[in-house]
């Protein structure tokens, strides 16, 4: 793994996580990491090693297609992974099958997407987001509550006031942002969280996003209308009400902690 310029140290051996069913990410389970958690830093753990790096190829879903019903349907869920998810890996290899860079971790190529070929900057952000997106779910078959851990909830007050309130100002982001896109809950080089969009498939980690808008995506929504209009058409507010139902917090917070 390359090292950062700031303290990355690892004291003892890592072991293989399992984070994809079929997939899994290296991570450091038993190891005592120390750096300092700012943006130079923040490859680390969930989101530097891809372990199936080029060619790339199509994670499994860690629950079925209808797992997520009544709040996404089956269909829409099996067309928006087999078909655009599958779409982005097709188009990302092809755009990397002759480059020398071709290994390096996409979050690697994200700091000088700027610099790259679009196909790489919108096939791997496509890449990216979506495999984020499906673990950022979980089903919840009887409509029960869906709260974060207190953790979660006191760090959202800190910054936004009241779990209400951000929750309020994060449905009103994506649903204001025009066209296709995607809204994220990051945190920044200041550890500070922060809501903010980003249009297409580009993401908080990539060097063409404004600055102040960077950092680690610790939630997002799809907000393509792919994702959503079988079931809910025009109604993409009733898409975002529903997101709520269904938000792995669990995983969230991993990558809040990370």
């Amino acid at each position: 793994m390359k090292q950062n310029r700031r303290q990355f140290l690892i004291t003892t051996s890592f072991a293989t996580f399992g984070l994809f069913l079929n997939k899994s990410w290296l991570f450091a389970s038993n190891a005592k990491v120390s750096f300092e958690t700012d943006f130079n830093s923040m490859d680390a753990f969930l989101d530097k090693d891809f372990l199936d790096e080029y060619p790339y190829s199509l994670p499994k879903l860690p629950y079925s297609y209808d797992a997520l019903d009544p709040f996404i349907d089956k269909m829409t869920m099996e067309i928006h992974h087999t078909k655009h998810h599958q779409a982005y890996i097709n188009n990302l290899n092809k755009a990397l099958e002759n480059q020398s860079f071709n290994k390096a971790p996409l979050v690697e190529l994200f700091k000088k997407v700027s610099t790259l070929d679009k196909s790489i900057r919108n096939n791997g952000g496509g890449h990216y987001n979506h495999t984020l997106f499906w673990q950022m779910l979980k089903p919840n078959p009887n409509n029960a509550e869906n709260l974060p851990s207190e953790k979660i909830i006191d760090a959202i007050k800190k910054h936004f006031g009241s779990f209400d309130t951000f929750k309020k100002e994060f449905s009103d982001k994506a649903l204001k942002l025009f066209g296709s896109g995607w809204c994220w809950l990051i945190k920044d080089k200041q550890n500070k969280l922060k809501i903010v969009t980003t249009p297409n498939q580009d993401n908080p980690l990539m060097d063409v996003i404004d600055e102040k808008d960077r950092g680690l995506p610790l939630l997002g929504i799809d907000v393509w209308e792919h994702a959503y209009y079988l079931k809910y058409q025009n109604r993409r507010v009733e898409y975002i009400d529903n997101f709520w139902k269904i938000i792995n917090w669990d995983f969230v917070e991993k990558r809040m902690n990370a």
